[in-house]
C-alpha cells in the first residue's frame, strides 16, 4: 500500500486552516488515522448532538461521514480543496449511544474525475456499526 499523499498532521493543519468551522478545538472532531485512501475520524460526544429521544442526530452523523470521506480522498490525491461531494447515501443501522462517534472511511474506486468510497460508523467501544454510507466525490480536472 502506498504512503498517504498527505499525513494526518498535514491534513489536520490544512483542514483546520481552510475549514475551521468543522475542524477546530471546540468542534470535537479529530483525525485519528490516515493511510492512502482511508481515514479514521472521531467526533467527541456533546449534548448538543442529541435529538429528542436521546439519540445522536442524523445531521451530526452525515457531517462526520462527509468529512471522513473528504479526508480519505485527500490522503490519496493530495491537497485538492475544490473536490466536492456529488452523492452521499447513508443507512442508519441502529440507535447510536450518547458517546463519541468513530467513522472509518475508505476509497473503493479512485478515478481521474470521480472517487467512490464507503464509511462505516460506530459508537465508541461498540463493535456493531450504527451507520454505513457510500459517497462520490468530484475531482476538479485541473488539479
Amino acid at each position: 500500500m502506498p504512503e498517504p499523499t498527505l499525513s494526518r498532521d498535514e491534513l489536520a493543519g490544512l483542514l483546520s486552516g481552510h475549514f475551521a468551522e468543522f475542524l477546530n478545538p471546540a468542534s470535537g472532531v479529530t483525525i485519528e488515522e490516515v493511510s492512502h485512501g482511508s481515514a479514521r475520524v472521531r467526533q467527541a460526544f456533546a449534548a448538543g448532538m442529541l435529538r429528542p429521544g436521546g439519540t445522536i442526530s442524523g445531521p451530526t452523523m452525515m457531517a462526520l461521514t462527509d468529512f471522513t470521506m473528504y479526508v480519505a480522498l485527500l490522503s490519496a490525491i493530495g491537497w485538492v480543496p475544490l473536490a466536492v461531494t456529488t452523492q452521499l447515501n447513508i443507512n442508519f443501522l441502529r440507535r447510536p449511544e450518547p458517546v463519541d462517534l468513530i467513522a472509518e472511511g475508505r476509497l473503493l474506486k479512485l478515478g481521474k474525475r470521480l472517487a467512490v468510497g464507503e464509511v462505516v460508523m460506530r459508537s465508541n467501544g461498540q463493535p456493531e456499526p450504527i451507520a454505513q454510507a457510500t459517497s462520490t466525490y468530484s475531482i476538479p480536472p485541473w488539479r
